[in-house]
């Protein structure tokens, strides 16, 4: 098994399709993206104040009650809402920094199987020592051992020069790496009361961002298929496959300097609880 095809369940480095970035167009120097926008009339002003004061009052009345945003409002009557967030509180446990002690049932199935492809796709994959940690915290003890043996040949010196890492994956001097999985959507294919598949759609970055990188940072599209055990409590991955796309056409975006988006990374730190 190659480094590529090994990480590629892990987060679409090694060959998952990436999407096209598209360049800016002109030499406007507008860096965010177009004309300005008009000034606001003071109605518009009016009503996005009245916005936020009711958006701030319904936090307030979640909190005061013990509940959040969903528990106080409820589902609508004879209406479905499959992006929505599902109401049940995030877990209380955890296993170092990844959430763990997920419910038994078919939400529990889709918060882990999300949660997982966080991690799994982080930038810990691809220091030793946080590998290790990461890999035993989501996956069956019955394959974590295994998994760890292939990695760790996975994660070879070449692989990491590959990626502009050094041997220990640290980024070069002034470069920030990379490597962020963000969910977009989870369904559950089929479940027993032991085991559970579960598709998770996820859109990725990973690259070197700062001044001078060879390896900027790209976009790509892909859906990770999680077969989960139930084991000692919790959901665990027993094992994993990943498929490109589904991909969405690119939109008009500037395309950001490389100084941006580190500085973009560095400053918004990435979910533990995805779902």
């Amino acid at each position: 098994m190659s480094p590529g095809d090994e990480h590629d369940s892990f987060g679409g480095v090694g060959g998952s399709g990436q999407t096209r970035t598209r360049l800016p167009e002109g030499n406007s120097g507008d860096v965010y993206g177009g004309a300005r926008r008009p000034v606001r009339s003071s109605r518009s002003l009016i009503t996005v104040v009245g916005v936020v004061v009711l958006l701030v009052a319904a936090i307030a009345f979640a909190n005061r009650g013990g509940g959040d945003l969903a528990d106080a409002a409820g589902p609508t009557p004879g209406k479905t809402a499959p992006t929505a967030a599902t109401g049940v509180r995030p877990v209380q446990g955890k296993n170092g920094t990844i959430p763990t002690g997920y419910a038994h049932d078919e939400q529990g199935a889709q918060s882990a199987a999300s949660n997982y492809a966080v991690v799994l796709g982080s930038d810990g994959m691809f220091q030793d020592g946080s590998r290790e940690d990461i890999v035993r915290a989501t996956h069956d003890p019955a394959v974590a051992d295994d998994l760890l043996k292939r990695l760790d040949a996975s994660y070879s010196a070449d692989f990491m020069t590959s990626v502009g890492l050094d041997a220990n994956g640290s980024a070069p001097s002034g470069l920030t790496f990379v490597s962020r999985t963000v969910p977009v959507g989870a369904k559950v294919r089929d479940q027993t009361d032991t085991s559970a598949t579960v598709e998770v759609w996820c859109t990725g970055l990973f690259g070197l961002a700062g001044a001078g990188s060879t390896k900027p940072v790209t976009s790509s599209w892909f859906t990770l298929t999680q077969k989960l055990t139930w084991v000692g409590g919790d959901w665990r991955i027993s094992s994993s496959s990943q498929t490109e796309g589904p991909t969405p056409v690119n939109g008009d975006n500037r395309a950001s300097a490389a100084d941006e988006i580190a500085s973009a990374v560095e400053g918004y730190g990435g979910f533990t609880y995805a779902r």
